[in-house]
């Protein structure tokens, strides 16, 4: 092997091998893993984040914690506006949270069956957690890419897929106690 490296072609020939693997990273060409980013962020009393709808469209969600309402809109990529808007009131959903209600919201990538009615779910589903009731919603759009296609608007409702109560502990609010002097 020691007479291998001896040899000038032998150092041609891995500084050749070694520049094919770096050119056609650089160049996108050799297989990698795509990178998918969603983003959320919340304050008082609105909650907002993104996530894939499908290849390359993706959804802004918001919700308003003292409404209750929670919003999606896509915007279409040929024309750079919003085309598609769902809507939902989720506080039934968390056995009729008040205007009080403590909300998370955040998505996650999810690969659903197609639905009827020439829709297919969305690539992502938005978990919304209520503090109040310890319970965890996961919701998803239908979505038409024949009618993004076209460029025509979509209208919608969120479609729950499931409800569970993540806390089993009761929490109650108890008393700051009275300062003394």
């Amino acid at each position: 092997m020691n007479e291998l490296f001896k040899s000038r072609f032998a150092y041609v020939g891995m500084g050749l091998v070694l520049g094919l693997v770096i050119g056609l990273n650089l160049e996108g060409l050799w297989p990698s893993m795509p990178l998918h980013a969603a983003a959320t962020h919340g304050i008082d009393k609105f909650a907002i984040a993104t996530g894939t709808v499908d290849a390359g469209v993706e959804a802004l969600y918001f919700l308003d914690f003292l409404t209750g309402d929670m919003r999606a809109a896509v915007i279409n990529p040929k024309t750079g506006k919003f085309n598609a808007f769902y809507t939902r009131n989720i506080a039934a959903d968390f056995g009729g949270a008040g205007r009080n209600s403590g909300y998370l919201m955040v998505t996650g990538n999810v690969n659903m069956p197609r639905g009827a009615n020439n829709y297919q779910f969305a690539e992502s589903i938005v978990y919304v957690a209520e503090a109040g009731t310890g319970q965890v919603a996961a919701y998803t759009i239908p979505w038409n890419s024949s009618l993004q296609a076209a460029g025509k608007r979509q209208y919608g409702e969120f479609q729950p897929l499931d409800v569970q109560q993540f806390r089993t502990a009761f929490v109650r609010d108890v008393p700051k106690p009275a300062d003394s002097k």
